[in-house]
């Protein structure tokens, strides 16, 4: 190899996807300024707890600088060590998964178990859970044993999804059930699985779906969604302030910080429902600068995975980009009416540590995928390495002296 071509090598390496961390810091930076808004506003509620109005905002500045931490920390993970601490990984999250339901461990918010106690806040474990399913699928779709053709291939992830969505079912969490369905399916799907055995699948669950849905408070939701104008004041009243966020932005919006909605009449203005405060405050021209965002972050991730010569990078790649874009589409669709309300974040957006933490983490490791480190083999990293000790020994004083 000429030195040129080796310098050129070793840039490619070096580099990391550039875009990509700039979409995520708009996104990031785009988040904590509507934190700020739809929070900066003494509402009776928080008067009464004796809440400030940079009660919500600092301690979303102190998640962020957690966030980055774990960002930079997962920069650093070799794809390779990560492929060999999958299932050690989902293990530990399924065991964090059952801590929700220990006592004093546990905490209970809106009649859900989905949390538990981490000083100084709390942490919810299904977002971990996300993460350590997309790796665990990229580490059993790359194996040799893998068949897309075979049953048995389909079966053993299908079984590993449902053992973590009768937990979900039982806290309750109809929202992460469903958006682990969607990523577990996506991923099969990418991997060239036959369409009849996903079917099959879908077709039986049905009746499991029928019977969650016929549940009282989930049936409200969907009767509200189909028409939210029959009970405005009601089960449709979230959805029916939503239209009013969004269609009072216009174009250019009110102005940032000149929400009217937010002055608690838009329920979770500052979580799942953070879009409408964007519609309203920025308009449609802030609401399509943040979708935009979205969809770039969503083509720079695909783009990773295209050039990744590893078929676990590849299929990790694929997972954690439709992880970050398939959460966001579905509260896209959530807050303008398409689907029921899940109660779903948005990422990036919505206040709320443990999917903040989570995905920050994902872009970490898609960056450092981005630099092309899976291209280079193993026993050349080996050699690589043996150099730079016989290097820094020499430089040392520690060489053989003649």
């Amino acid at each position: 190899m000429s030195a040129r071509a080796h310098i050129l090598k070793s840039h490619t390496i070096r580099t990391y996807d550039r875009g990509l961390l700039a979409a995520m810091l708009l996104l990031i930076a785009f988040g904590a300024l509507m934190i700020y808004s739809s929070t900066s506003v003494i509402t009776p509620v928080l008067a009464r707890r004796n809440i400030s109005e940079f009660y919500y905002f600092k301690r979303h500045m102190f998640t962020m600088a957690l966030g980055f931490l774990v960002f930079f920390f997962t920069y650093r993970i070799n794809p390779a060590f990560l492929k060999r601490a999958a299932v050690p990984l989902l293990i530990c999250s399924f065991i964090l998964l059952l801590m929700v339901f220990l006592p004093h461990i546990g905490v209970t918010a809106g009649g859900a178990r989905r949390w538990i106690r981490l000083w100084p806040t709390t942490f919810q474990p299904s977002e971990l859970v996300k993460l350590s399913m997309v790796i665990f699928l990229a580490r059993y779709l790359s194996m040799p044993s893998y068949n897309p053709d075979s049953f048995s291939s389909f079966v053993q992830p299908i079984l590993v999804m449902a053992a973590f969505q009768v937990v979900f079912l039982k806290q309750p969490d109809f929202g992460s059930t469903m958006s682990l369905a969607f990523l577990t399916f996506a991923m099969l799907f990418i991997s060239g699985m036959r369409m009849r055995y996903i079917a099959s699948v879908l077709v039986l669950a049905i009746p499991i779906v029928y019977k969650l849905v016929m549940e009282p408070y989930r049936l409200r939701r969907i009767t509200s969604f189909l028409d939210p104008w029959k009970e405005p004041l009601g089960s449709g009243f979230q959805l029916v302030q939503s239209f009013i966020a969004l269609g009072s932005g216009g174009v250019t919006g009110l102005g940032l910080g000149e929400s009217k909605q937010k002055l608690a009449f838009l329920p979770a203005s500052h979580t799942d429902f953070i879009f409408c405060l964007v519609g309203e405050e920025l308009g449609l021209v802030g609401a399509s600068v943040l979708i935009s965002l979205f969809v770039f972050l969503f083509t720079r991730g695909i783009s990773i995975s295209n050039r990744s010569q590893d078929k676990f990078v590849c299929y990790l790649s694929y997972g954690l980009t439709l992880m970050i874009s398939l959460q966001a589409l579905i509260n896209f669709a959530v807050v303008t009416g398409l689907v029921p309300t899940k109660g779903l974040p948005l990422p990036f957006l919505s206040y709320g540590g443990s999917a903040l933490l989570v995905n920050m983490a994902a872009i970490g490791f898609l960056l450092r995928i981005s630099r092309g480190d899976e291209a280079v083999p193993e026993h050349e990293n080996r050699t690589a390495k043996i150099r730079r000790i016989a290097r820094r020994n020499i430089y040392g004083g520690k060489g053989v002296q003649a």
